[in-house]
């Protein structure tokens, strides 16, 4: 694992890291891996003095730790307002193959065994109201995303900025789904039973249950589709934060152009 930076570096390292730092937005081509860039530059200057007075001078005092900490902290809360005004919208999630919320493994079974008599369309109906429960119960994590972002420190910014490609989607996941479970698990419960899907289940099994010779199901939609709705916003998280480590410029604050841009 890397040493992190001291907080005594001294400024003249804090501010040769900022120019190697912009030097490398100004100068690399458009796709080229901005954060890895960043984050060997990181390394290499831990514990370092720099010799080069002249360089530094005419930047020391242009930007300091709490605008990168700023910077990065803005990046991350556009990046989850995008993606919860993203899947908060009809079909954010049932249109997306991607993070489209299946019906649980068991209710397949269902669903393929109602398909041989025609009647498949009782558990299409189930499934459609899934997502639109998850839809529905996605604005709740906005909040609790920007207040995880916001509690971060710098240090967890030095440790999100040199880990993983996806750490700062771990950082904000291990920081909310207990929360987000409990704030999303109601609402997907009322919006269950207001979209529907209760009554489409029931409505289902009755029809199963008339068959011959099928097994008993018991399933928990509640949990299903908080998990799944989880796993959703995760996955474009993810997304936002690999954006973001590619190319900084996209944002559009006036301090992330101070910070990243020319």
């Amino acid at each position: 694992m890397p040493t992190q930076i001291p907080t005594s570096v001294n400024l003249k390292t804090q501010s040769l890291l900022l120019a190697g730092l912009l030097s490398l937005t100004l100068t690399a081509p458009a796709q080229a891996n901005w954060w890895e860039q960043g984050a060997e530059l990181l390394k290499s200057l831990q514990g370092t003095a720099d010799t080069n007075t002249t360089q530094n001078s005419s930047i020391s005092n242009t930007l300091s730790n709490t605008d990168i900490e700023t910077a990065f902290k803005q990046a991350l809360s556009q990046g989850s307002k995008v993606v919860v005004e993203q899947l908060s919208v009809k079909d954010g999630f049932n249109a997306d193959p991607k993070i489209h919320i299946p019906l649980p493994k068991n209710l397949q079974t269902v669903q393929s065994t109602l398909d041989r008599f025609g009647m498949g369309s009782y558990m299409d109906d189930v499934e459609l109201k899934l997502n639109r429960a998850a839809e529905a119960a996605t604005p709740e994590a906005k909040k609790l995303f920007l207040d995880a972002i916001s509690q971060m420190t710098f240090e967890d910014v030095q440790k999100i900025y040199k880990g993983p490609q996806d750490s700062a989607t771990q950082y904000l996941k291990g920081k909310t789904s207990p929360a987000l479970t409990e704030k999303m698990k109601p609402i997907v419960e009322n919006t269950l039973n207001q979209v529907g899907a209760i009554q489409a289940y029931d409505g289902a099994i009755s029809k199963y249950k008339d068959l011959p010779f099928v097994p008993d199901v018991k399933t928990d939609l509640l949990n299903h589709v908080v998990s799944k709705a989880l796993d959703g916003m995760f996955y474009y998280i993810a997304e936002e934060e690999a954006a973001i480590r590619q190319d900084p410029l996209k944002q559009s604050t006036e301090l992330l152009k101070k910070v990243f841009g020319n």
